[in-house]
């Protein structure tokens, strides 16, 4: 007879009819919930037998090592750079490790979240999607935990490896400003609110005007990233530049002003965050705001691999490099 398949959180959570976050929330005793649900997820977990506090008990007892990678996009060249700087500090103190994609979905990282805490991993390096609450069981199983590219409102006590997005935005914004631009837009994806603010921010300090409508938010997706940027472009034919929060988006602006017939730096200049591998080869070769994503994921893995120690966040520099996607104002 074949040995019994543990039961997950995922299992009690389509037991109940609800999504991972929420048995998540209701067993570790953080966040809200109504009377109904909270019934309804607890007679789910005793009906399957899922007794996650007795497996918080056995993993501060025992521990197999080992460190979880959670990241947005393995195919994005951001976080797979990232990811390398990971295995590549992993591998020098002999740590496996297990790297899982969230699609910076809150659901799906919970969902991972209880897989790393079933395999005994001792800890986690992230790319956050969800809030604070969802961090919970991973506190409380005793995991060791280190945030990457942004922190967590509400849990500013665990340190972070980031970029100096104010610095970064601002640069970019000013030489933008210096070459005559005033409508400017955003384009920004899932988790970077902190960008958001620093361009409203820099573009306050120069006098210049916020056009909420000019700053456009994408979900993690290529498709999501298109339809924004080519919604950008073909609407609002008065704005002069366009700062890409990210390679995705800088990727799906290219893509779009090209199928629009927006001339690029002619028509519209454009600054993208990420110095990718294809931002120097395309035509004209982008301006970017580089951060070194695989320093980031290495020095994300050394703090995590120092548990048990104090450790204090780190914040990289960012480097504005000048190509030519961006010219004078028309």
């Amino acid at each position: 007879m074949s040995e019994q398949r543990r039961t997950t959180i995922k299992d009690v959570a389509e037991a109940a009819d609800v999504g991972v976050a929420t048995v998540s929330r209701v067993l570790s005793g953080t966040g809200s919930a109504s009377p109904a649900t909270r019934e309804r997820v607890l007679a789910a977990a005793a009906r399957l037998d899922y007794r996650p506090s007795a497996l918080g008990r056995n993993l501060r007892r025992r521990r197999t090592g080992g460190i979880g990678l959670l990241i947005p996009d393995i195919t994005d060249s951001f976080y797979a750079r990232l990811a390398d700087g990971v295995l590549a500090c992993a591998q020098s103190a002999g740590e496996p490790v297990m790297i899982g994609t969230t699609g910076d979905d809150p659901e799906r990282e919970a969902e991972l979240i209880g897989s790393l805490i079933e395999e005994s991993v001792e800890r986690v390096i992230a790319v956050p999607s969800g809030d604070g609450e969802m961090w919970g069981p991973a506190f409380r199983a005793g995991l060791g935990v280190v945030f990457a590219e942004r922190p967590v409102r509400g849990r500013e006590d665990v340190p972070a490896v980031v970029t100096d997005d104010r610095s970064g935005v601002r640069t970019a914004v000013e030489y933008l400003a210096a070459l005559g631009h005033r409508r400017v837009a955003f384009l920004a994806r899932h988790g970077q609110e902190q960008r958001v603010r620093a361009f409203r921010e820099a573009m306050g300090a120069l006098g210049l005007p916020v056009d909420e409508e000019l700053i456009v938010r994408a979900r993690a997706t290529r498709d999501s990233a298109y339809a924004a940027a080519a919604g950008l472009l073909h609407h609002r034919s008065d704005l002069t530049a366009v700062l890409a929060g990210g390679n995705l988006l800088g990727e799906a602006a290219v893509l779009a002003a090209r199928e629009l017939d927006v001339r690029v730096p002619r028509d519209v200049s454009l600054i993208m965050f990420d110095d990718v591998p294809w931002a120097e080869l395309c035509w004209p070769p982008l301006t970017v705001i580089a951060q070194p994503a695989q320093d980031m994921g290495y020095r994300a893995a050394e703090l995590v691999l120092r548990q048990g120690r104090r450790t204090r966040g780190v914040v990289l520099p960012t480097e504005l490099i000048v190509r030519g996607s961006c010219g004078p104002r028309r």
